[in-house]
């Protein structure tokens, strides 16, 4: 091994900054969970729809019905045990398990901060992140003061990949030299108070803010790395996500970002802002015994080389798996295949119109699909841009209809707009999709965009 890895990886760090990220992580996840219950998501998603888009590979991944709420209840509950440090290690693969599974119910509720907090809650299974203001660690009466570097590290690794692989993503010509698609997204905003009118219809106003977006991924990491620049990066971040969710309504997206950008100030930071929870939880309840007995550099345990192998081979995959889209041919924003999983964060606006046509083999008679008789508003907008999801659903109505008809076929009549293109013919007509199989192969029914988009 080379000897400045060696010295790496033996190397010490102080706790709080893991420590705190833990408590934060939990709360957000618990807001989050609460959010998404109150709106009635759960029940529009996932209780509702009498069909849902899987994964390639995740066919099994389904609700379960009203027994849906359950898989919620244990993703709270386990994410309210991670925020108070109890019995941490069940705790946060019980969330990321059933975080994981909620996101691959259905398809059509992708979001590349989903994917971030199921790699987030991954990486928290192998890192020592209960070892201080945890009710593991206060049972125990043992405060780690000090763990390994890397476990800190790691996670600013993560959060570096998020961005900079964003801000490449966005080194193509539609985003740097048409502005698009935010110029079509900013021109609709004409109803925000002060700015609607006076400032997003402006056509500069596009393409600073194309430019500014590309800079901020590709620079914000290393202004967060460096001590000089670190508050500023902040400043930047902070700036960057509330306006974001002002203009977009992304979520709580912004916010995890936000609070994940902590994990770089030094621990003098971290250990103020531990202070001062310990501070609070004393004026609420004061008779509580937060002694502990500190334990210094003893947190490296015999397993820490296969956590540290584990979180390496996971983090090279992290940085190979966005890479895939190379595979295939053509442009990347018509077909996606290599799209999702790859940190292109709002790079294209994409609006099609796909219909089904179920031809009857033996009489070769046809009618049309309503798509609305299987899918919801939501499900239907999604399924009439995308490949694979266009494909699934075929599938779905040639089973169906053949339940009805000896053999059948389903042709797919799909238009769609890219980034401000006039529409063009999306899906090959005269393939029968039914007889077509869901691979990672190259899907050569999905005819060619009339355009080339430069860059990565």
């Amino acid at each position: 091994m080379n000897a400045s890895l060696k010295n790496y990886i033996n190397q010490y760090s102080d706790s709080s900054p893991l420590i705190l990220f833990r408590i934060g992580f939990g709360v957000l996840m618990c807001y989050s969970l609460i959010r998404f219950w109150l709106k009635g998501w759960i029940e529009t998603l996932y209780v509702n729809p009498s069909f849902h888009f899987s994964y390639y590979g995740f066919e099994w991944v389904k609700p379960i019905d009203e027994y849906t709420y359950l898989i919620f209840i244990l993703c709270f509950i386990s994410s309210f045990f991670v925020a108070i440090g109890y019995r941490y290690k069940l705790s946060i693969i019980l969330f990321f398990l059933s975080f994981t599974y909620i996101e691959m119910m259905d398809k059509t509720t992708y979001l590349n901060h989903y994917y971030f907090i199921s790699i987030l809650s991954f990486i928290m299974i192998f890192l020592p992140a209960n070892v201080g203001y945890s009710l593991d660690s206060f049972f125990n009466k043992k405060y780690y003061l000090k763990i390994p570097r890397w476990n800190i590290d790691i996670i600013k690794i993560l959060i570096a990949i998020v961005y900079l692989y964003s801000g490449v993503a966005k080194m193509n010509s539609d985003w740097l030299f048409q502005a698009m698609p935010l110029k079509i997204w900013l021109t609709s905003k004409y109803d925000l108070p002060i700015i609607g009118e006076s400032l997003m219809q402006k056509n500069w106003v596009h393409y600073f803010m194309s430019w500014g977006g590309m800079i901020y991924d590709l620079t914000i990491p290393f202004l967060l790395i460096e001590k000089r620049t670190r508050i500023l990066g902040f400043a930047l971040v902070v700036f960057f996500h509330v306006f974001t969710a002002v203009l977009f309504p992304i979520g709580m997206f912004p916010y995890i970002m936000i609070f994940s950008s902590l994990i770089f100030f030094n621990q003098r930071f971290h250990k103020k802002t531990l202070k001062y929870l310990e501070q609070l939880l004393i004026s609420i309840k004061p008779n509580l015994d937060l002694e502990k007995t500190k334990i210094i550099n003893n947190s490296k345990t015999k397993f820490e080389k296969i956590k540290l192998s584990v979180v390496t081979v996971f983090l090279i995959v992290q940085l190979l798996f966005p890479l895939r889209y190379f595979l295939y041919p053509g442009e990347l924003f018509w077909h996606e295949q290599g799209y999702r999983f790859s940190w292109r964060v709002m790079l294209m606006d994409k609006v099609g119109y796909t219909t089904f046509k179920i031809k009857e083999k033996r009489s070769g008679d046809t009618f049309m699909v309503n798509n609305e008789n299987f899918l919801t508003p939501f499900q239907e907008k999604q399924m009439s841009f995308q490949p694979d999801f266009i494909l699934e659903f075929a599938h779905y109505l040639g089973d169906k209809f053949s339940d009805e008809f000896n053999e059948v076929e389903v042709y797919a009549e799909s238009f769609v707009a890219l980034n401000g293109r006039p529409s063009q013919r999306f899906i090959d007509p005269e393939v029968n999709l039914y007889a077509e199989v869901e691979s990672f192969k190259n899907k050569t029914w999905v005819l060619p965009l009339n355009d080339e988009i430069k860059g990565f």
